[in-house]
């Protein structure tokens, strides 16, 4: 060990330990700062490289009208082309509750439109005062 710090401190350089719990403990000599520098790079192009995903909500009521329900849609197809993924949910106040075959039903119905940009990645399933389903984009097109 004393040699290995005798020849670290001749090249200007830091002895680093790699492996302490092996026999003889093994060391390497470098710059360990520009070895830190080199293992963030390295962290940081592996983060930049892994994809973000992204999910959006969209709200319904048991009710929704046509009018709602076709705007709503169109939003939903924006954000799957988009390449995020769709969090579509029911949301039952007070009574409404007693709906819940109308709110399953305008679920699947979404699901179905939009069965050629996305797929079901999660049936529709109550959760609560909410009954929540997950569409995930079929193609993901990368601005």
């Amino acid at each position: 060990m004393s040699e290995a710090l005798r020849l670290s401190d001749e090249q200007e350089l830091d002895l680093v330990e790699i492996s302490p719990n092996a026999t003889p403990p093994v060391c390497k000599i470098l710059n360990y700062k520009k070895f830190l520098y080199e293992q963030k790079k390295r962290e940081k192009s592996l983060k930049s490289k892994s994809t973000k995903v992204v999910v959006k909500e969209i709200r319904f009521g048991p009710n929704t009208d046509e009018h709602d329900y076709e705007f709503k849609k169109k939003h939903a197809e924006k954000f799957l082309k988009e390449g995020a993924k769709l969090k579509a949910f029911v949301f039952f106040k007070g009574r409404s509750i007693i709906f819940k075959e109308q709110g399953q039903i305008l679920l699947l119905r979404l699901a179905q439109d939009l069965e050629k940009i996305g797929k079901v990645e999660q049936l529709p399933e109550l959760e609560g005062k909410k009954m929540i389903m997950f569409i995930s984009p079929k193609k993901i097109i990368k601005k």
